[in-house]
């Protein structure tokens, strides 16, 4: 029977697995760390509750693609916790923390990962019903939405707390992994294959719907007058998500990818080397997205704008904004039924004249 060590400290395992945790990582090298830490996990907590509070405020913002869009900035603001959490807990510190408190510490981190990763799934999802069916946005209920987001939580708490459960290697030290020490190196294989599955399926439905869309753009132009054609592009809020999948993916990967090869157990691959710069990379996902809601949509940014400089009474926007939609569906007579038209194009909607038939969706 193996011994467990649940009652030792982490020098134990580190010590046991060889893991460099930088004993020389103090002064002014420490100091600068900190600071550029504490600023980027700052510019995280601030950009993410005004997207949040955006969507809250914002009626126009009332619907489940924006819920879920919050949801994507709360996982971002809990990523800004979990970062805090490891700036004061790393370095010569991993040493002296506890078996419980080093589980933690990661397992915020995982939470953080896995809620962002299922999110943008759910929003997959979410675009595919959508897109498919030539509407700016889902017939998910609020009940319905609310029921995904808690979803979305329980299952990243849960696959946060799987090493504390009893995946791991503290009854049995030749199992450990070298950058996760008490993590057992089957676990990260798992976790690193799940997260890096995920990835391929979601950059796939993506390029479905934007292989439709194109599609079903070309075969409308054709019938269109140059005006309306020159305004049909692809859906906004459907580039948005693409940017936003392309920069979790470019942020992640090389973490995952660095795992799992800690997980097969290569000795000569330099992991420790790079593991702090890709970690830094994970980071730099939280403090990125923030920045591509306010500048892919142009309402965000403004009703962001707005809160930022207190004048939210500035009635004579509000009335223009909540008069068009961001992305209008519109309806033509043409044989080929219905389009979808990339947004707005200020005080116009689908003009008249160039249409028998003409709405908002």
């Amino acid at each position: 029977m193996n011994e467990c060590y649940y009652d030792k400290r982490m020098d134990f395992f580190y010590n046991k697995t060889n893991t460099d945790t930088i004993d020389d990582w103090t002064g002014p090298k420490l100091i600068v760390v900190l600071c550029f830490g504490t600023f980027f996990c700052l510019f995280i907590f601030i950009s993410n509750s005004l997207v949040i509070a955006a969507v809250v405020k914002n009626k126009r913002f009332h619907f489940p693609f924006y819920y879920l869009l919050a949801n994507l900035a709360a996982a971002d603001f809990f990523a800004g916790i979990a970062y805090v959490f490891l700036m004061f807990n790393t370095g010569p510190v991993s040493k002296t923390l506890t078996v419980n408190r080093w589980f933690l510490r990661q397992g915020l981190l995982d939470t953080s990962l896995t809620a962002s990763l299922v999110n943008l799934l759910v929003i997959a999802v979410e675009r595919h019903m959508s897109i498919m069916r030539m509407k700016i946005h889902s017939n998910l209920t609020k009940k319905r939405v609310t029921f995904l987001i808690i979803s979305i939580w329980a299952i990243a708490i849960f696959m946060g707390a799987v090493p504390t459960l009893g995946w791991n290697c503290l009854c049995d030290i030749t199992a450990c992994s070298s950058l996760a020490p008490i993590y057992s190196r089957s676990y990260l294989v798992f976790w690193s294959v799940l997260n890096l599955v995920v990835f391929f399926i979601m950059v796939v439905v993506y390029i479905r719907i934007y292989m439709y869309v194109q599609r079903k753009t070309n075969v409308l132009s054709s019938h269109t007058s140059g005006s309306i054609s020159r305004r049909r592009t692809p859906v906004k809020l459907m580039k948005t998500v693409m940017t936003l999948l392309g920069a979790f993916v470019v942020c992640w990967t090389p973490g995952l990818v660095v795992l799992l090869l800690d997980g097969l157990n290569c000795t000569y691959c330099g992991i420790q080397n790079v593991k702090r710069w890709f970690l830094l990379l994970a980071l730099l996902n939280s403090v990125m997205n923030p920045i591509i809601y306010s500048y892919k949509d142009d309402e965000m940014w403004g009703t962001m704008k707005r809160m930022i400089c207190c004048s939210s009474e500035d009635k004579s926007q509000d009335r223009r904004s909540s008069r068009i939609p961001s992305t209008v569906l519109c309806r033509s007579t043409d044989t080929s039924g219905h389009y979808i038209e990339d947004g707005i194009i200020q005080g116009t909607i689908c003009g008249k004249g160039d249409l028998g038939d003409k709405g908002n969706s």
